[in-house]
């Protein structure tokens, strides 16, 4: 009777934990996926390589496993949407990516700008005599036609193309050309090493603007909008899910002596390796980016 009980005791007892040790199964592996996290970028988006190396580094010293996804805009949007991304770090609003807010803007949440003023520029190498926009004007030969530009999916496109142009009667002398940020950078570095003749479509904040010889052009029309503010935007429900995570971002604010000196490493000093970037930059900003996670 007595090795019955106890037999019962013990099978009560491997029941119970093996019940316990099963939920914590279920918990863990919950904890694991809960540490899973996926960032959307866009490449040659300076600052948002920039936001994305950093909390790379920051989440992953929290324990989380963090993914980034290079991706042009639209399908970055479209990603976060379906729950595919959790994060983007580099959302221009509300205008440059207004399209995209209105087209997926309700399956999306809105975590907070880290950078409030970011306008959208038309620029010129210092040494030009264009001054304004409206210089353009009957100098479509002398430039090719063109105002070189960056992805077709950017708002930066968008808005050169189809409200720039026009604004200026400048649609039948220019097009904005499309292929990507780094590509663009290139020729503005080629056309600025032969004195040549160049106009391109940029956006402050981005480290060009200390590389390079160059200036914004007037726009006294407006036509390139208002500066918008960089928001770090998450997947529907992403705060519910990682409180944690949302609360740290919503406190995420860069300085541009921050965000230049971070950007110049990653794109002049450790140019392909972001973690190395991160580090060398964390050895003078360690106590602002522990108090983003503190």
């Amino acid at each position: 009777m007595r090795f019955k009980f106890k037999g019962l005791t013990v099978a009560a007892l491997t029941l119970t934990l093996g019940l316990s040790a099963a939920a914590c199964g279920d918990s863990g592996s919950g904890g694991e996926n809960d540490k899973n996290i996926t960032i959307g970028m866009v490449s040659g988006w300076a600052e948002g390589e920039a936001a994305t190396a950093l909390w790379k580094r920051l989440l992953t010293d929290k324990g989380y496993k963090v993914e980034v996804k290079t991706l042009d805009t639209g399908p970055l949007y479209a990603g976060m949407s379906k729950g595919d991304v959790d994060l983007f770090l580099d959302a221009w609003l509300p205008g440059t990516h207004e399209d995209y807010w209105k087209q997926y803007g309700d399956k999306l949440e809105k975590v907070g700008a880290w950078y409030d003023s970011a306008p959208l520029t038309i620029a010129v190498p210092n040494y030009s005599p264009l001054q304004s926009l409206e210089d353009l004007k009957g100098k479509g030969g002398q430039y090719g036609g063109k105002v070189v530009g960056i992805e077709k999916s950017s708002g930066l496109y968008r808005v050169s193309q189809e409200k720039m142009l026009p604004a200026y009667g400048l649609q039948d002398e220019y097009k904005v050309t499309t292929s990507s940020t780094a590509a663009m950078l290139t020729e503005l570095k080629k056309a600025v090493d032969g004195k040549k003749d160049i106009v391109v479509t940029l956006w402050r904040p981005h480290w060009a603007y200390s590389k390079f010889p160059i200036r914004d052009l007037k726009d006294p029309k407006g036509a390139m909008g208002e500066p918008d503010g960089i928001y770090t935007v998450a997947r529907e429900d992403f705060g519910k899910d990682q409180p944690d995570v949302a609360n740290w971002l919503k406190k995420f604010k860069m300085t541009d002596e921050q965000l230049g000196t971070l950007e110049d490493l990653m794109e002049n000093r450790y140019k392909g390796k972001p973690e190395q970037a991160v580090d060398e930059w964390l050895k003078t900003n360690q106590s602002y980016a522990t108090s983003l996670t503190g």
